[in-house]
């Protein structure tokens, strides 16, 4: 008798009931239902952040190496397709390059790309009211080129000093629900970071 009750105790504790298995599986697939939203969108928010560093360390850098080396350097922005390359011309390829190897790049593809303005962007009211500026100058969206001089500040074209104020937009045509970054670049060559939901407003982050 004792033999039997122990085989039983051990047969009524081994495992789960194929009704305890089936409910496991049903709440474990309802968290992961309700979790993937929350962790696509944070992967969005890291793909756009991540996107508009890129171009501020590009930026910063073509701006270091202008003052390193004493002279004027540009930093170009070339689309291929739906790729865009952001990088430091130091060999004065020019924007139809080709770049050289030498030169530091940054390639922005994937959903987090460089937009013009307008359309789905925010209008840039909470970015000019804080700077003081009548309107910013776009360089993304488009091939375009920026000149840093030997002191770090930004040149135009012709060669004299700028005083107009310059914007990157970063987002996706894909996904204009996970919001927008903006890089502000300042006549003195310094940067700002900004960031908007859809339909704004825009909100100075660093």
């Amino acid at each position: 008798m004792s033999a039997t009750r122990s085989s039983t105790r051990r047969s009524a504790t081994a495992g789960f009931s194929m009704v305890e298995l089936v409910v496991s599986i049903c709440v474990m697939l309802i968290v992961t239902a309700l979790a993937i939203p929350s962790l696509l969108h944070s992967l969005r928010t890291y793909q756009l952040n991540e996107a508009a560093a890129r171009v501020s360390d590009m930026l910063k850098f073509t701006r270091f190496e202008a003052v390193r080396r004493n002279t004027q350097i540009s930093l170009q922005v070339s689309q291929n397709g739906p790729n865009w390359t952001v990088w430091t011309d130091s060999f004065a390829a020019g924007n139809a390059g080709p770049i050289d190897p030498r030169d530091k790049q940054q390639l922005i593809t994937g959903f987090a790309t460089l937009l013009p303005a307008g359309g789905p962007v925010p209008a840039p009211n909470a970015i000019t009211a804080a700077l003081g500026a009548g309107a910013l100058n776009t360089l993304s969206g488009a091939n375009n080129t920026v000149t840093f001089d030997a002191r770090g500040a930004i040149r135009l074209p012709g060669g004299g000093i700028s005083n107009f104020v310059y914007v990157f937009y970063i987002g996706s045509n894909a996904g204009p629900d996970s919001g927008y970054r903006a890089v502000v670049l300042l006549p003195a060559g310094s940067t700002q970071a900004w960031t908007a939901p859809s339909g704004g407003p825009w909100r100075r982050v660093g």
